[in-house]
């Protein structure tokens, strides 16, 4: 699984060069704000900027991965650091396009830039405010032909990208426990990017996952992080938790009543794999009500053809700071919330957790509660 880790180095390179990018940008835009020009010298603007830049820097390669106070305290203001700029990004720059980069309106531009600044500063401090508020439950009814009549009411708790690590640890973590608790699951589903991928011990972790617990058991799908370093050892805290992983296969938990799971898409994507891991995963499956279980929410077509009747997938985190999911849905067109393809229901979670910084705008966290239904006739 080496490629997979040199190819999350690859991405923080990627990251880090697009963010310096931006930077520049930003600190060069409030350069020409009017009213920052005569309190703020341009020394010392250059002086704010360099340090927050190092600060990322810190937060991307440093102290990734680290362990202990210093190194999480800098991580965080690091990706903090990240969330903020976009968004500073982005509304400086919506105020360049409206004024043609300062050729139209030039004698209010500057002073629309700093209010633009401003709101990108107060976007921030709600996306942080939302960041830190726990995930809502979402609930959804589906009707599921073929279900057994004694499952009629079945209760699926899933969630999706929680992102343990080294800034939402163990605490968090058993508060996202309580949460699913008190929605008295009768099977639990987590939809891959359980854990970050860097940080504390993982071992850590064990005590508080045991409380995820369920009468038709608890089943994991892998997402992207997983294989990013840690592969053997989120296997290993996955089984010693007492979970069932679900890789390219699929389980009769009850007499018609199945769950497939998939390694994640996007990581088998990278490898270079070709093979149909949907259709393995599927292989002479028994009739009854089938689910299946993908961290990424592609190739729902052939889902629905090897008849699926309920997906669940996270990985989008919808974007998690708008507007970046307008991006995002290039690549995942199915972004958020359920959808109706050739009569089978997908659900994809905003996820429960966050990636980066812990900033969501607008909508927080969520946990899936999906109360099955049979059909008549």
């Amino acid at each position: 699984m080496k490629g997979f880790h040199a190819g999350g180095i690859v991405f923080r390179y990627i990251l880090f060069s697009v963010f310096t990018v931006i930077h520049v940008y930003v600190f060069w835009r409030a350069a020409s704000v009017p009213y920052w020009r005569r309190p703020v010298s341009r020394k010392v603007l250059i002086g704010v900027g360099v340090l927050l830049w190092a600060g990322f820097f810190l937060g991307l390669f440093a102290v990734h991965g680290g362990s202990g106070t210093l190194a999480e305290v800098m991580e965080f203001c690091g990706m903090t650091w990240v969330g903020v700029l976009f968004l500073l990004f982005v509304a400086v720059l919506a105020v360049d396009v409206i004024t043609g980069f300062g050729f139209l309106f030039s004698r209010f531009a500057p002073s629309l830039r700093g209010w633009a600044l401003t709101a990108g500063m107060v976007l921030s401090v709600i996306a942080l405010i939302q960041g830190f508020r726990p995930p809502v439950v979402q609930h959804y009814e589906v009707a599921i032909p073929g279900l057994p009549h004694e499952m009629d009411g079945t209760v699926i708790v899933a969630m999706g990208d929680l992102h343990v690590g080294a800034l939402l640890g163990e605490r968090w973590l058993a508060d996202r426990v309580t949460q699913v608790k008190a929605e008295r699951p009768d099977i639990v589903f987590l939809l891959g990017d359980i854990f970050e991928g860097h940080g504390k011990s993982m071992d850590e972790l064990l005590p508080v996952l045991r409380g995820f617990a369920a009468p038709l058991g608890v089943w994991v799908v892998l997402g992207n992080h997983e294989f990013y370093g840690r592969l053997s050892s989120s296997i290993s805290l996955i089984e010693k938790a007492g979970f069932r992983l679900l890789r390219d296969r699929w389980v009769e938990v009850r007499p018609g009543f199945v769950v497939a799971g998939v390694d994640d898409l996007t990581t088998s994507r990278r490898a270079g794999r070709s093979d149909d891991q949907i259709g393995k995963a599927l292989a002479n499956h028994p009739p009854g009500a089938t689910i299946l279980l993908s961290h990424t929410p592609w190739q729902v077509e052939r889902a629905a053809h090897a008849g699926v009747d309920l997906m669940l997938s996270g990985h989008t985190h919808s974007g998690q700071i708008w507007p970046f999911g307008y991006l995002v849905r290039l690549f995942y067109p199915l972004l958020e919330g359920r959808f109706e393809i050739s009569g089978m229901t997908i659900i994809v979670t905003r996820g429960t957790g966050m990636w980066g910084p812990r900033m969501r705008l607008w909508r927080r966290g969520e946990i899936l509660r999906v109360t099955l239904h049979g059909t008549k006739g």
